[in-house]
Protein backbone atom coordinates (compact mmCIF):
# COMPACT_ATOMS: atom_id res chain seq x y z
CA UNK A 1 0.00 0.00 0.00
CA UNK A 2 2.75 2.23 0.76
CA UNK A 3 4.86 1.73 -2.62
CA UNK A 4 1.45 2.35 -4.52
CA UNK A 5 1.13 5.67 -2.62
CA UNK A 6 4.51 6.69 -3.62
CA UNK A 7 3.73 5.71 -7.04
CA UNK A 8 0.43 7.59 -7.38
CA UNK A 9 2.38 10.25 -5.45
CA UNK A 10 5.45 10.34 -8.06
CA UNK A 11 2.65 10.39 -11.13
CA UNK A 12 0.94 13.28 -9.93
CA UNK A 13 4.11 14.95 -9.65
CA UNK A 14 4.79 14.40 -13.21
CA UNK A 15 1.39 15.01 -14.19
CA UNK A 16 1.92 18.06 -12.45
CA UNK A 17 5.42 19.26 -14.25
CA UNK A 18 4.27 18.17 -17.61
CA UNK A 19 1.37 20.75 -16.94
CA UNK A 20 3.42 23.26 -15.89
CA UNK A 21 5.61 23.05 -18.90
CA UNK A 22 3.03 22.97 -21.48
CA UNK A 23 1.69 26.33 -19.21
CA UNK A 24 5.51 27.53 -19.92
CA UNK A 25 5.50 26.79 -23.85
CA UNK A 26 1.92 28.36 -24.29
CA UNK A 27 2.43 31.13 -22.55
CA UNK A 28 5.94 31.33 -24.81
CA UNK A 29 3.78 31.00 -27.64
CA UNK A 30 1.62 33.76 -26.49
CA UNK A 31 4.57 36.50 -25.61
CA UNK A 32 6.08 35.60 -29.50
CA UNK A 33 2.95 36.01 -31.36
CA UNK A 34 2.39 39.45 -30.12
CA UNK A 35 5.51 40.35 -31.70
CA UNK A 36 4.52 39.37 -34.97
CA UNK A 37 0.99 40.69 -34.52
CA UNK A 38 2.32 43.96 -33.88
CA UNK A 39 4.68 44.20 -37.17
CA UNK A 40 1.77 43.21 -38.92
CA UNK A 41 0.20 46.55 -37.10
CA UNK A 42 2.87 48.47 -37.76
CA UNK A 43 3.44 47.54 -41.40
CA UNK A 44 -0.93 48.51 -41.81
CA UNK A 45 -0.30 51.64 -39.79
CA UNK A 46 2.37 52.71 -42.42
CA UNK A 47 -0.03 51.78 -45.20
CA UNK A 48 -2.54 54.75 -44.17
CA UNK A 49 0.40 56.94 -43.79
CA UNK A 50 1.45 56.60 -47.33
CA UNK A 51 -2.08 56.56 -48.46
CA UNK A 52 -2.54 59.66 -46.30
CA UNK A 53 0.05 61.42 -47.93
CA UNK A 54 -1.22 60.83 -51.50
CA UNK A 55 -4.66 62.03 -50.19
CA UNK A 56 -2.82 65.54 -48.71
CA UNK A 57 -1.36 65.91 -52.10
CA UNK A 58 -4.93 65.44 -54.19
CA UNK A 59 -6.04 67.77 -51.97
CA UNK A 60 -3.51 70.29 -52.21
CA UNK A 61 -3.81 70.12 -55.95
CA UNK A 62 -7.56 70.16 -56.31
CA UNK A 63 -7.92 73.64 -54.77
CA UNK A 64 -5.01 74.91 -57.53
CA UNK A 65 -7.43 73.29 -60.36
CA UNK A 66 -10.78 75.02 -58.71
CA UNK A 67 -9.26 78.20 -58.40
CA UNK A 68 -8.04 77.58 -62.81
CA UNK A 69 -11.44 76.95 -63.34
CA UNK A 70 -13.90 80.34 -63.82
CA UNK A 71 -17.44 79.32 -63.43
CA UNK A 72 -19.50 80.51 -66.32
CA UNK A 73 -21.95 83.16 -64.79
CA UNK A 74 -25.77 83.61 -66.20
CA UNK A 75 -24.82 86.04 -69.07
CA UNK A 76 -21.71 84.01 -69.92
CA UNK A 77 -24.22 81.05 -70.15
CA UNK A 78 -27.26 82.79 -71.95
CA UNK A 79 -24.37 83.92 -74.84
CA UNK A 80 -22.96 80.86 -75.13
CA UNK A 81 -26.35 79.18 -75.87
CA UNK A 82 -26.52 81.58 -78.21
CA UNK A 83 -23.51 80.85 -80.32
CA UNK A 84 -21.45 84.17 -79.03
CA UNK A 85 -17.78 83.48 -78.81
CA UNK A 86 -16.05 84.70 -75.67
CA UNK A 87 -14.19 83.53 -72.45
CA UNK A 88 -15.40 83.99 -68.72
CA UNK A 89 -12.90 86.00 -66.23
CA UNK A 90 -12.73 85.84 -62.46
CA UNK A 91 -15.61 88.12 -61.01
CA UNK A 92 -15.12 91.04 -59.71
CA UNK A 93 -14.91 91.82 -55.57
CA UNK A 94 -18.59 92.67 -56.16
CA UNK A 95 -19.54 89.41 -57.83
CA UNK A 96 -20.06 91.38 -60.75
CA UNK A 97 -19.72 88.92 -64.18
CA UNK A 98 -16.75 89.65 -66.17
CA UNK A 99 -16.57 88.20 -69.59
CA UNK A 100 -13.79 88.69 -72.37
CA UNK A 101 -14.35 88.78 -75.84
CA UNK A 102 -12.05 89.64 -78.93
CA UNK A 103 -12.34 93.02 -80.91
CA UNK A 104 -13.93 91.33 -84.04
CA UNK A 105 -17.00 90.04 -81.74
CA UNK A 106 -17.70 93.09 -79.70
CA UNK A 107 -20.15 94.35 -82.07
CA UNK A 108 -22.53 91.18 -82.63
CA UNK A 109 -21.96 90.46 -78.61
CA UNK A 110 -23.04 93.86 -77.36
CA UNK A 111 -26.14 93.77 -79.59
CA UNK A 112 -27.27 90.84 -78.36
CA UNK A 113 -26.57 92.01 -74.83
CA UNK A 114 -28.81 95.28 -75.50
CA UNK A 115 -31.80 92.96 -76.72
CA UNK A 116 -31.26 90.71 -73.44
CA UNK A 117 -31.88 93.70 -71.60
CA UNK A 118 -28.59 95.85 -70.77
CA UNK A 119 -29.74 99.04 -72.35
CA UNK A 120 -27.46 101.35 -70.66
CA UNK A 121 -23.66 101.82 -71.00
CA UNK A 122 -23.02 102.69 -67.28
CA UNK A 123 -19.14 103.33 -67.98
CA UNK A 124 -16.69 102.77 -70.61
CA UNK A 125 -12.98 103.00 -69.73
CA UNK A 126 -9.37 102.00 -70.64
CA UNK A 127 -6.78 100.49 -68.62
CA UNK A 128 -3.21 99.84 -68.94
CA UNK A 129 -1.45 96.74 -68.08
CA UNK A 130 1.70 98.14 -68.04
CA UNK A 131 5.10 99.18 -70.18
CA UNK A 132 5.44 96.75 -72.96
CA UNK A 133 1.93 94.94 -72.03
CA UNK A 134 -1.69 94.98 -73.36
CA UNK A 135 -3.90 97.88 -73.45
CA UNK A 136 -8.05 97.28 -71.94
CA UNK A 137 -11.19 98.51 -73.31
CA UNK A 138 -13.62 97.84 -70.30
CA UNK A 139 -17.60 98.44 -70.65
CA UNK A 140 -19.61 97.87 -67.61
CA UNK A 141 -23.25 97.57 -68.99
CA UNK A 142 -26.37 98.01 -66.71
CA UNK A 143 -30.35 96.82 -66.60
CA UNK A 144 -32.56 99.53 -66.24
CA UNK A 145 -36.14 98.65 -65.34
CA UNK A 146 -38.74 100.27 -63.54
CA UNK A 147 -38.55 99.41 -59.51
CA UNK A 148 -35.14 98.06 -59.94
CA UNK A 149 -32.98 98.28 -56.59
CA UNK A 150 -30.44 96.63 -57.90
CA UNK A 151 -29.96 96.22 -62.09
CA UNK A 152 -28.43 93.52 -63.23
CA UNK A 153 -24.73 94.15 -64.28
CA UNK A 154 -22.00 92.66 -66.70
CA UNK A 155 -18.96 93.83 -67.87
CA UNK A 156 -16.79 93.36 -70.75
CA UNK A 157 -13.38 93.42 -71.64
CA UNK A 158 -11.31 93.76 -74.96
CA UNK A 159 -7.93 93.19 -74.64
CA UNK A 160 -5.77 95.21 -77.11
CA UNK A 161 -2.36 95.11 -78.76
CA UNK A 162 -0.34 98.21 -77.45
CA UNK A 163 0.81 99.11 -80.98
CA UNK A 164 -2.04 99.36 -82.67
CA UNK A 165 -4.86 99.52 -80.05
CA UNK A 166 -8.27 98.55 -82.18
CA UNK A 167 -11.75 98.17 -81.74
CA UNK A 168 -15.33 99.27 -83.02
CA UNK A 169 -16.97 101.88 -81.51
CA UNK A 170 -20.29 100.83 -79.83
CA UNK A 171 -21.72 104.56 -80.14
CA UNK A 172 -24.48 102.83 -82.35
CA UNK A 173 -25.77 100.34 -79.79
CA UNK A 174 -24.83 103.03 -76.65
CA UNK A 175 -25.25 106.90 -77.39
CA UNK A 176 -23.11 107.65 -74.13
CA UNK A 177 -20.07 105.85 -75.44
CA UNK A 178 -19.38 109.33 -77.27
CA UNK A 179 -17.27 111.26 -74.92
CA UNK A 180 -16.53 108.27 -72.90
CA UNK A 181 -14.69 106.71 -75.68
CA UNK A 182 -13.19 109.56 -76.49
CA UNK A 183 -11.26 109.81 -73.61
CA UNK A 184 -10.19 106.67 -73.73
CA UNK A 185 -8.93 107.70 -77.15
CA UNK A 186 -7.17 110.40 -75.72
CA UNK A 187 -5.67 109.14 -72.32
CA UNK A 188 -4.72 106.03 -74.09
CA UNK A 189 -4.60 105.75 -77.75
CA UNK A 190 -7.00 102.79 -78.06
CA UNK A 191 -8.77 103.98 -81.55
CA UNK A 192 -12.45 103.54 -81.67
CA UNK A 193 -13.59 102.62 -85.33
CA UNK A 194 -16.83 103.79 -86.37
CA UNK A 195 -16.87 106.51 -84.06
CA UNK A 196 -18.72 110.11 -85.11
CA UNK A 197 -16.29 112.34 -83.81
CA UNK A 198 -12.88 110.38 -82.55
CA UNK A 199 -11.00 113.85 -81.19
CA UNK A 200 -9.00 114.97 -77.94
CA UNK A 201 -11.60 115.44 -74.88
CA UNK A 202 -9.42 116.77 -72.37
CA UNK A 203 -6.22 117.50 -74.04
CA UNK A 204 -5.33 120.26 -76.42
CA UNK A 205 -5.46 118.56 -80.40
CA UNK A 206 -1.85 118.88 -80.76
CA UNK A 207 -0.90 117.09 -77.60
CA UNK A 208 2.05 114.21 -78.50
CA UNK A 209 1.41 110.69 -76.50
CA UNK A 210 -1.12 109.58 -74.32
CA UNK A 211 -0.97 110.53 -70.89
CA UNK A 212 -2.34 107.59 -68.60
CA UNK A 213 0.00 104.97 -70.27
CA UNK A 214 2.16 103.69 -67.59
CA UNK A 215 5.11 104.35 -69.77
CA UNK A 216 4.44 107.70 -70.56
CA UNK A 217 6.50 110.70 -70.31
CA UNK A 218 5.30 114.03 -69.49
CA UNK A 219 7.49 116.77 -71.31
CA UNK A 220 9.18 119.24 -69.96
CA UNK A 221 7.40 122.17 -71.28
CA UNK A 222 4.73 122.91 -73.92
CA UNK A 223 4.08 125.53 -76.32
CA UNK A 224 0.58 126.16 -77.53
CA UNK A 225 0.83 125.47 -81.57
CA UNK A 226 -0.49 128.61 -83.35
CA UNK A 227 -4.70 128.09 -84.16
CA UNK A 228 -3.78 130.90 -87.10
Amino acid sequence: MAEESKEESKAEESKAEESKAEESKAEKSKAKKPKAEESKEESKAKKPKAEESEEESDDEAAPAEEKSIVKAGAVSLWLTENGFDHESLQADHSGIEIIKVEADFLLPLCTALYAYGFNSLQCQAGIDLGPGQQLVSVYNLIKISDNADRPEEVRLKVFLPRENPRVPSVYWIWKTADWQERESYDMYGIFYEGHPDLKRILMPEDWVGWPLRKDYVSPDFYELQDAY
